[in-house]
């Protein structure tokens, strides 16, 4: 028998919880740099139980359109609906509770346009990406990715009630940091995804091309992420800590093409979870910490 323990352990696992952290953590980051000062508590607040719940109830609803091929694949085949821990049934009204539960917060406490561009990023992931795109084409995760990128963008409208130019800009980072961020896992599982006839593209086109394209897209990530000093949203401190960042990933992405090591590529995905995490963590603290340095001056 199942203990109560379990049981919401099981469910936790439905949420993804190192994912739906790691969006929670950007679409906060994204309220606080809507405002120079303190966001105010009451959006704040409901806006990251709004998003967090939104971004739970994709994730179980990924479970579920996916329990076939999970149950095939080593790295989830232990998911709780391919070992029969809990059925179809559960799992929706599980996805659908928190998805309401979601708009209805975000509604009510944020905004209607935050509540809107939720919905769409719920849909984009949990159907657009899981029943189509996953299946449909080697650049999946890049057109996809769209809906992963748009955390900040949530949090920044809860806030403010409008999309900034700025918002847009923590958008970009995270679309094309996306694509290099998964293909490195992709190539550590390739053999999972052509056991399932997934598309990936180390599966279509092979490691050498996918770990090119990483590069490429490294380039691209150096770039689009000297665009927050270059267009005055963040200042020295925040370019002198991704520069460090850059230079990590670069190194990472040149390593790649120059070794076969099987295990080289989950080091750059683990990498690339760090990479993200840190350079919020470098916008966060530029856009409160220089102005304060500044005034004690």
């Amino acid at each position: 028998m199942t203990s109560g323990r379990q049981r919401a352990l099981q469910y936790l696992e439905l949420c993804k919880p190192r994912v739906v952290s790691l969006i929670v953590f950007t679409a906060i980051v994204g309220m606080f740099l809507a405002v120079p000062g303190f966001p105010p508590l009451v959006q704040l607040l409901a806006g990251t139980v709004g998003i967090a719940l939104s971004a739970a109830s994709a994730a179980a609803i990924n479970h579920l359109l996916d329990q076939r091929i999970d149950a095939v694949m080593a790295r989830t085949r232990d998911r709780p609906l391919p070992k029969g821990q809990l059925n179809v049934r559960q799992v929706l009204t599980f996805a659908l509770v928190l998805g309401v539960a979601s708009m209805l917060v975000l509604v009510l406490w944020v905004n209607l346009l935050t509540a809107i561009l939720t919905f769409v990023s719920l849909i984009g992931y949990a159907v657009i990406y899981t029943v189509w795109l996953k299946r449909a084409t080697p650049q999946n995760i890049v057109i996809g990715g769209a809906a992963g990128a748009a955390p900040p963008v949530l949090g920044w409208t809860a806030i403010t009630g409008h999309v900034d130019p700025h918002a847009l800009l923590l958008f970009l980072i995270i679309f094309v940091w996306t694509p290099p961020h998964f293909w490195a896992l992709a190539i550590y599982r390739r053999d999972d995804y052509r056991a399932v006839d997934i598309p990936m593209l180390p599966v279509t086109h092979g490691r050498r091309f996918t770990r090119w394209h990483i590069f490429y897209y490294t380039v691209l990530l150096v770039i689009v992420t000297t665009l927050p000093y270059l267009t005055g949203m963040s200042g020295l401190l925040y370019l002198a800590g991704v520069t460090v960042l850059n230079g990590g990933f670069l190194w990472y992405a040149m390593r790649m093409l120059r070794s076969n090591d099987e295990q080289l590529p989950m080091q750059a995905f683990g990498y690339s979870v760090t990479y993200l995490m840190v350079l919020f963590v470098f916008l966060l603290a530029d856009h409160y910490l220089v102005p304060l340095a500044a005034s004690a001056v």
